[in-house]
């Protein structure tokens, strides 16, 4: 039987549930235990692919097509596992289901109520992961603070598995703040106490504190905690601040957290944790020998959220590329044909990103064609991609009303359409295509060179697709659909071949990168912007031309 760890937070948000979370499992997976990760958000709606990423950041898709949470990016990333449909519940799911149950009539006529209903749904998935006899331990991470009306239930449901299941099979990990005053020059405990104590009048005692802090513990802070808040000294572990979020599993390592973890669940068939490659990704990242400038074009950069998923990519590649990659983020909207040359003459490359809507898109196109024009290396990203068609359209082809129907539904030239299966759909929610799909690659393109194969599987997130009425202008004229679906020809890459580095995908890539698989076609984007900057240098520098000569 799976054991089961619980991740609740207090005191404030954003304190970073999902990364001690994470990098509990990474841990555990380190000893050579089995581990997987869910999250049980309290919002009521069923999925975040409605909400809009000012609003709740990225939508992170998994290999099945559920859009999640953006924390199921960070258990990936750390874990390299895939996440799925059941590593992501909400509130919205959990009523939905209940009130389907009520409507079939499966309660037999009783009275449903939150109690015993709703919380016996969720203890249904907060336990269904472990009933599979694929993992060890399942850790749940709770959405939310302690003392949110909407998280009662969560808290309830977690009491009632602490009751029903054995002592040895159920642990809370719950995550808090000891903020430091300034005026008074030191750490204070009492909101740490204060929410220790409001978990427990709901019946929840948690077995270690991890205190998030800017100064050191001392010994004498932790005992305090510890009497106050009713668990062991040692179980009082310290979360300073990291200069990267890759860095936390190894200072609760440090802290012995997976060691309390493991004597509290009585697991004892464990090793030594293995993270000689974790290590070595750091160092690389602390270390780098090289400093490149990419662009990332979009238009939520004001949430740095809401492209987690690229951000996380560009330090996987920029390790393996050994440089440093300093991500700039320019909006869109405030890109013109005027201004371009200017926003855009200091990069090494140029990274357009998703997104929905008409607003920002013309911005988009012009930095495009900034980067078309002057050999800067280019990466599109669904949207991105999209507009880099558009703009090749209208500049290359002479297609001058080239434009997507998502932006003008009654478009003279939709060089980007709809989806012939989408067209029927007036739902919006979890209707997109969706999930991991395969992809054919041409062989002698620049995808396959940066592949390494002709069949791959990538995740989407879209409704607008290449309208294929156009595919042979395209390609005749210098733009290769390098990547097509198998099944139904659906354009995925389209690349420009008498171009240094020009290349758009319609899926997500960054959605599959990890830290020890970083996705090629970063790695690649990386490295081509590292080689342009490389020869900015050398262009400017006479002494290093002669060098190279």
């Amino acid at each position: 039987m799976a054991k089961y760890i619980f991740v609740t937070g207090g005191v404030t948000s954003s304190l970073g549930k999902g990364i001690i979370a994470a990098s509990l499992a990474k841990l555990l997976q380190a000893r050579g235990l089995r581990v997987t990760i869910q999250k049980f958000d309290p919002y009521i709606n069923v999925d975040p692919g409605t909400l809009n990423p000012y609003e709740h950041g990225e939508c992170f898709v998994t290999e099945d097509g559920a859009e999640t949470d953006l924390d199921l990016g960070h258990y990936e990333r750390f874990l390299n596992i895939f996440t799925s449909q059941a590593n992501n519940v909400t509130t919205g799911r959990i009523y939905q289901t209940v009130i389907n149950k009520e409507r079939e009539g499966s309660y037999l006529g009783k009275t449903v109520q939150v109690i015993p209903h709703i919380t016996d749904e969720i203890k249904r998935r907060m336990v269904l992961l472990g009933q599979k006899n694929e993992y060890d331990i399942v850790i749940s991470e709770i959405g939310g603070t302690v003392g949110d009306i909407e998280s009662l239930p969560y808290i309830e449901a977690i009491r009632q598995l602490q009751w029903e299941l054995p002592e040895e099979d159920l642990l809370v990990v719950h995550l808090t703040l000891i903020p430091y005053l300034k005026a008074a020059k030191e750490l204070k405990t009492k909101p740490t106490q204060h929410s220790v104590k409001l978990l427990s009048e709901s019946g929840v005692f948690p077995d270690v504190l991890v205190c998030r802090t800017e100064e050191p513990l001392t010994i004498e802070l932790k005992k305090k905690i510890a009497l106050f808040c009713n668990v062991k000294t040692e179980a009082v572990i310290e979360a300073p601040d990291a200069n990267t979020i890759y860095e936390v599993p190894l200072l609760m390592m440090n802290e012995k957290l997976d060691l309390i973890v493991l004597k509290k669940l009585n697991i004892s068939n464990y090793h030594e944790p293995e993270l000689a490659r974790w290590k070595e990704f750091l160092d690389k990242l602390k270390y780098p020998k090289a400093r490149i400038t990419i662009g990332l074009i979009g238009k939520y950069v004001e949430l740095q959220d809401a492209y987690k998923s690229i951000l996380e990519s560009f330090v996987h590649a920029g390790a393996i590329n050994e440089c440093k990659v300093q991500v700039v983020p320019i909006h869109s909207e405030f890109i013109t044909c005027e201004n371009v040359a200017e926003k855009l003459a200091n990069l090494d490359g140029l990274l357009v990103a998703p997104g929905f809507g008409h607003r920002g898109v013309e911005g988009k196109i012009t930095a495009v064609k900034f980067a078309r024009e002057t050999g800067l290396p280019f990466f599109g990203i669904c949207l991105g991609m999209q507009m880099a068609v558009i703009e090749y359209g209208r500049d290359i082809l002479g297609i001058k009303n080239a434009q997507s129907s998502e932006m003008d539904p009654h478009a003279a030239e939709p060089v980007i359409d709809m989806m012939e299966e989408q067209k029927k759909i007036t739902a919006k929610g979890g209707t997109m295509r969706l999930g991991s799909y395969p992809c054919e690659i041409k062989e002698g393109t620049l995808a396959h060179k940066i592949y390494g194969t002709t069949l791959i599987n990538e995740r989407h997130r879209h409704r607008y697709e290449f309208n294929n009425k156009y595919l042979d202008q395209y390609e005749q004229n210098g733009m290769i659909a390098s990547g097509r679906n198998p099944e139904t020809g659906l354009v995925e890459i389209m690349e420009v071949a008498n171009h240094p580095f020009f290349i758009g995908c319609q899926y997500h890539p960054e959605l599959k990168s990890t830290v020890e698989n970083p996705h090629p076609l970063f790695v690649h984007f990386v490295g081509a912007a590292k080689a342009f900057n490389e020869q900015k240098i050398t262009a400017r520098n006479p002494l290093l031309q002669g060098e190279m000569i």
